[in-house]
C-alpha cells in the first residue's frame, strides 16, 4: 500500500505543478483537479504493479518529506547550477576545439542502488558527461568531453552531486 500511496502523491503533485494556471479563476479548474486525481490513481496502480513485478519494495525513507524537500532543493540548486556551468564549458570547448575525451572511473561511495542510479542520471544530464557503466563495486564509468587527469576525484566529475544524493537516498 505504501508503494501505491507514494506513487499517487508524487504523480498528483507533479500533475498539479505541470498544469498550474490552467483554471479560469484559480490555479486549477475543478475538472482539472478531478482528471489529475484519476490520472494519478491509474499511474499509481501501474507503478505498484511494476514495482512488485520487479521485486522492489521501497522502505519508509521514501515517505520522508525531508528527503523530498532535499530532492527539490538539489534539483533547483546544485544540479541546475552545474548544468548551466557545463553548458557554457561545452560551448567553449567545442568552439575552441580544446577537448580531451576519455572514460574515467569514479567511486562515489554510495550504498543504495537508488543513490547510484540518481547520481548516474545526474551525471548524464550534465552536458559534456555521460554515465557509461556501473560495476559490482558501485563504481561509475563516465565519458567526459575533457578529461583533466587520469585518476580524477569524484568531485572533479560530478561536483557535489554525491554528497547531496547521499543525504537524499541513504
Amino acid at each position: 500500500m505504501a508503494v501505491f500511496a507514494v506513487a499517487f502523491v508524487f504523480a498528483f503533485l507533479l500533475y498539479l505543478v505541470l498544469t498550474a494556471g490552467s483554471g479560469n479563476f484559480g490555479f486549477w479548474a475543478p475538472e482539472e483537479v478531478l482528471f489529475g486525481a484519476v490520472f494519478s490513481v491509474l499511474t499509481a496502480f501501474f507503478a505498484k504493479k511494476l514495482f512488485l513485478a520487479a521485486g522492489i519494495m521501497p522502505d519508509g525513507r521514501a515517505l520522508n518529506p525531508k528527503r523530498w524537500l532535499l530532492f527539490v532543493l538539489y534539483a533547483i540548486g546544485p544540479l541546475f547550477f552545474e548544468m548551466a556551468k557545463a553548458n557554457i564549458e561545452v560551448t567553449y570547448r567545442l568552439m575552441s576545439g580544446k577537448i580531451n575525451p576519455g572514460i574515467v572511473k569514479i567511486s562515489p561511495g554510495l550504498k543504495t542502488d537508488f543513490g547510484i542510479t540518481m547520481l548516474a542520471n545526474s551525471i548524464t544530464l550534465t552536458p559534456g558527461t555521460l554515465s557509461v557503466d556501473v560495476d559490482k563495486q558501485r563504481n561509475i564509468y563516465v565519458h567526459c568531453l575533457n578529461v583533466k587527469s587520469k585518476d580524477p576525484k569524484t568531485g572533479d566529475i560530478c561536483s557535489c552531486f554525491a554528497d547531496w544524493i547521499r543525504r537524499i537516498a541513504e
